[in-house]
């Protein structure tokens, strides 16, 4: 059987006509799915119980399961382990802003990037989740919440480059109007740099944000924070981000984990700013999650400030993001190490 999500619209009329319905089936089955969020066949109401039958002989739905959900009392972030038909287990995060809903999606069951700082990759990459089943994590939110998602990042589990054709497939389809109809613009990809993908991207021309998980204003400190860096340099990297924004006329967003006395300091900050001046871009502080598996520690808020204030000297648009859900540890993976561990 396969999983209904995995199709576009297209896809699933083709479908219909094979089997001896009418195209139009196929509409009607997407508004009960995306607009409506009805998950099973047998509540289609205007569907025919012929069709019902094929369909339930030919596709499943693939909602995950909610195993555990985490709200934040501080500023009503949810954090969802979700749990696949295989038993792979998955985290989002939904956040609420003054403008919307936005959700972190996972890619992969687990990450093969290796960076140290993040507890998705304890354990290694079970597989890559598909184009269906990525798009199941923002419906599911939604009937979580009773609300529109509105805003996507691909920033969970994961390295979305390394499952490449599933994550564009995506992107086409939740930005749809047949399904839920979000803007590219409001979709940011954020990558730990795998220079030939971020081109691939390019030539794909969408009007996603591109979000390079840079952390390093050089070789020397990422590779010691980022096994990728010893397959691809920084210079590489920001020639492939320059590509990308000659291809798009997208500004890039540069992600920088603050870690205490590892890259941090004012030198860092004075070194990063030469790298990036004449880059079209946006660099977002991050105070990095501390987690168990290693030894990294968050920097102070003065040093973050005096970070952020060196990067504002040089004209370059800088913020610190603001922490969601750190009474929930809403970072990366840590939801499901804790899961797998219990």
């Amino acid at each position: 059987m396969k999983n209904i999500l995995d199709f576009n619209l297209d896809e699933l009329k083709k479908w219909m006509d094979e089997n001896s319905e009418s195209k139009f089936r196929g509409k009607q089955v997407f508004d009960w799915i995306y607009k409506k969020g009805i998950f099973a066949f047998d509540d289609m109401k205007n569907i025919p119980k012929s069709t019902k039958e094929k369909l339930k002989d030919s596709f499943y739905i693939g909602i995950p399961k909610a195993v555990e959900v985490y709200k934040s009392s501080i500023d009503d972030t949810r954090k969802i382990l979700f749990e696949y038909n295989d038993g792979n287990l998955i985290e989002a995060v939904v956040m609420k802003y003054k403008y919307g809903n936005s959700i972190c999606v996972s890619t992969q069951v687990g990450c093969r990037m290796g960076c140290k700082f993040c507890a998705s990759t304890v354990g290694g990459v079970v597989r890559n989740l598909s184009s269906g089943e990525i798009i199941a994590q923002v419906l599911k939110a939604q009937n979580e919440i009773n609300d529109r998602i509105s805003n996507i990042v691909l920033m969970g589990s994961g390295e979305p480059l390394d499952n490449f054709e599933n994550v564009i497939k995506f992107i086409y389809l939740v930005n749809a109007p047949d399904t839920l109809n979000i803007g590219q613009r409001h979709i940011t990809l954020s990558t730990c740099g795998i220079v030939p993908k971020i081109e691939e991207l390019a030539e794909e021309e969408l009007q996603i944000t591109l979000a390079i998980s840079l952390h390093a204003p050089n070789d020397k400190i990422r590779k010691t924070m980022m096994p990728i860096a010893n397959k691809y340099s920084l210079q590489e990297i920001l020639d492939a981000c320059k590509y990308y924004f000659n291809k798009t006329s997208r500004r890039i967003s540069f992600e920088y984990a603050l870690v205490k006395d590892i890259n941090d300091k004012i030198e860092n900050a004075e070194e990063l700013s030469s790298k990036l001046t004449g880059i079209k871009c946006h660099v977002n502080l991050i105070p990095i999650n501390e987690i168990k598996e290693n030894n990294f520690k968050k920097s102070r808020i003065e040093t973050i400030n005096n970070f952020k204030g060196v990067l504002t000297k040089y004209n370059i648009e800088t913020t610190i993001r603001r922490e969601m859900g750190s009474d929930i540890n809403a970072a990366c993976g840590q939801l499901r190490r804790q899961y797998i561990n219990k």
